[in-house]
């Protein structure tokens, strides 16, 4: 065969096959309905409380006789129990509830990258596995006789190859979720040139729309240069005319709001999104039922404390888990001066709704951004300009400091003996000044 290709090659023989003429219609894919839209923080995400119990408790049904592992088996018991208002809901649950109820509102759900069954941090566990047989079972795949796919596949690590075809397949399924999870944030470096080239520019241009989501688990959290940094500001640089949206949620509903907004808007543009690792498990990271059912996605989170707002002399800005720990050490400190407010959406950036948030800290006399990246990482160049906007409607008179590791060629150090020093002193310069 290789002979006859090369001999016909050679002689100037036609030897591709000829152009398909008449193009399969039944392929063809209707985009107007998502035509013409311009960028909105609205939507409304909301779900019945009761179709959420409803969907909750399926999610967490097994065939008889289907043996899982019994940590594994915890985690869906304490399922039942969020589902049935009876304990807070963390980030897992969350998460895979928020695919339930996109596919009971008739949306394709697909899920691919290194890992995305159980999840890297063994927190989404979409996929179980019978202990006895070693087969698997999919809960997300048996809500409903006649439910939408859920398609979910564990990868290998090629994440240009992984990527570039979900990229591919978001062009094609407008209705549908299409995710593409890297196992560590930084693992998207390999497919930096698909991200580049595709997914932040494709529709300026090409005019292609596409609502892929990537989800880039990032956070310092004393893992080294490799398994801590999801390269934000790479994201932040690529950002303009509204081409991509790069949000850093907090909470589980955030990211139960944020995800579904990606499809119940009919707008379709690339959602980035910087999850968590330790906030996956963390017991401040949860929410209510009710949280789900009747909130929608904040691009910006005020303070959560009822501060008197003529008392607060200091606002602190950030994004990210790092919230955590400068709540808890202003709790420690009890200093009651200090205002903070999380930025969930770094673009869009949501300036007139910081605006508002910090509209009644009529006697700031400071404001610090405060970040766990080094300086020449992370929002800080690249969203400061946001910020610097908004404080000076609020008062010409304030200036913005920025508060994070020292510059840095690499994302992150490698002992956790610096890294926690680091993480120290940025908390504490950031509430004290």
């Amino acid at each position: 065969m290789e002979q006859e290709y090369r001999k016909a090659l050679e002689n100037g023989e036609h030897v591709a096959k000829s152009l398909v003429m008449e193009p399969n219609t039944e392929m063809f894919v209707d985009w107007k309905p998502y035509l013409g839209h311009l960028w909105s923080f609205e939507a409304d995400t909301r779900v019945d409380i009761k179709l959420l119990q409803e969907l909750g408790q399926k999610m967490c049904r097994f065939p008889e006789g289907f043996p899982i592992q019994r940590q594994v088996q915890k985690i869906y018991d304490d399922r039942i129990r969020m589902a049935a208002g009876g304990m807070e809901i963390n980030w897992g649950f969350a998460e895979t509830l928020a695919y339930a109820t996109l596919l009971a509102e008739g949306h394709q759900v697909r899920l691919t990258g290194q890992d995305v069954g159980r999840g890297t941090f063994s927190h989404r566990h979409a996929v179980v596995h019978n202990q006895k047989d070693a087969s698997t079972y999919v809960p997300l795949q048996h809500l409903d006789e006649n439910q939408p796919n859920f398609d979910i596949f564990d990868s290998f690590l090629s994440e240009e190859a992984v990527l570039a075809f979900e990229y591919g397949y978001a062009t094609t399924m407008p209705n549908s979720m299409v995710i593409w999870e890297a196992q560590f944030g930084d693992f998207a470096n390999g497919a930096q040139v698909v991200i580049d080239q595709f997914i932040t520019s494709g529709e300026h241009k090409w005019g292609r729309l596409c609502g892929l989501t990537m989800l880039l688990p990032h956070g310092f959290e004393g893992q080294g240069p490799e398994h801590s940094s999801a390269r934000l500001e790479r994201f932040l640089q690529l950002c303009a005319e509204h081409n991509i949206q790069v949000a850093v949620p907090t909470t589980p509903s955030q990211i139960f709001h944020l995800l579904r907004r990606q499809v119940t808007r009919p707008l379709r543009k690339p959602l980035v999104v910087m999850t968590p690792k330790s906030l996956l498990r963390h017991k401040q990271a949860v929410c209510s039922l009710e949280d789900l059912a009747e909130g929608t996605f904040q691009p910006v989170i005020p303070e959560i404390d009822k501060l008197d707002p003529k008392k607060v002399k200091r606002l602190v800005l950030c994004s990210g888990k790092v919230y955590y720990d400068l709540y808890n050490r202003r709790a420690e400190l009890e200093k009651d001066d200090v205002a903070i407010v999380r930025i969930e959406q770094l673009y869009p950036f949501p300036e007139a709704i910081l605006e508002q948030a910090i509209a009644d800290y009529t006697n700031l006399e400071s404001v610090v951004w405060c970040q766990e990246e080094p300086m020449n990482q992370g929002a800080w160049y690249c969203s400061q300009h946001h910020m610097r906007h908004v404080l000076q409607k609020h008062n010409p008179k304030l200036s913005l400091e920025g508060v994070g590791r020292p510059h840095a060629a690499a994302p992150a150090v490698g002992y956790i003996s610096v890294h926690v020093e680091q993480q120290e002193k940025l908390v504490n310069e950031a509430i004290n000044g």
